[in-house]
């Protein structure tokens, strides 16, 4: 579990078949063989470590849901797992990632950064107005979206900006997009049919159920 909170960034040094040799001093020596790094934020499991980079584990499944296996990706953010007791800055991010998203626009406004995105179906059924969304394993608030989230907004401070790998983007760049783990378990029930065929006393949850008790 991760808090979308990017600790550094790091540079590939190496992409094998079925790995990633990732450079990263500010942050290795934290880390232990089978310790879990959310890089750009996908899980992977750190199974070498050297005095300047540690080395992943990809399957296919990994790079056949993601663009880590892109050779013209060089920095990815990091962020170590999240320890007891450690605050949450951003909200829940599991590391495991619902879609793909592109950059289709990226203004100044003020002090700040817009950026606009698209997003494959599988993940704009959990992007709403305010919530939040984790792109390339960074908290962050939706500013915009439409009806169907298929198209949102964020505002990036400059300290976000500047520290994470959102200044390399450029218009047409892939994203990773995990939305809010809250939203996908409130789907669930609300689609769940088991619910309403047992004999438990627990009423089925509705919309109107939701409404009615305060939600």
């Amino acid at each position: 579990m991760f808090t979308g909170l990017v600790q550094t960034i790091g540079l590939i040094e190496r992409r094998d078949r079925d790995r990633l040799v990732i450079h990263c001093p500010d942050i290795v020596a934290k880390i232990a063989i089978g310790d879990s790094v959310a890089v750009n934020g996908v899980c992977l499991t750190a199974t070498k470590i050297s005095d300047s980079n540690f080395v992943a584990d990809v399957s296919p499944e990994t790079l056949g849901r993601t663009y880590l296996g892109d050779r013209k990706l060089k920095y990815v953010n990091l962020e170590m797992a999240l320890a007891v007791g450690d605050r949450i800055g951003g909200h829940f991010v599991s590391g495991h990632i619902d879609g793909m998203g592109k950059l289709i626009e990226k203004a100044i406004v003020g002090n700040s950064w817009e950026l606009s995105f698209d997003a494959e179906p599988a993940i704009a059924r959990y992007i709403v107005f305010k919530g939040s969304i984790a792109i390339n394993g960074i908290s962050l608030t939706i500013s915009y979206c439409n009806e169907s989230g298929s198209n949102f907004r964020v505002a990036v401070i400059p300290h976000t900006y500047d520290n994470t790998t959102l200044k390399y983007l450029e218009i047409g760049s892939s994203v990773h997009l995990e939305g809010d783990l809250l939203g996908k378990y409130v789907e669930k029930f609300l689609k769940s049919s088991h619910i309403a065929s047992t004999n438990l006393s627990t009423p089925t949850i509705t919309p109107s159920f939701l409404t009615e008790h305060g939600w």
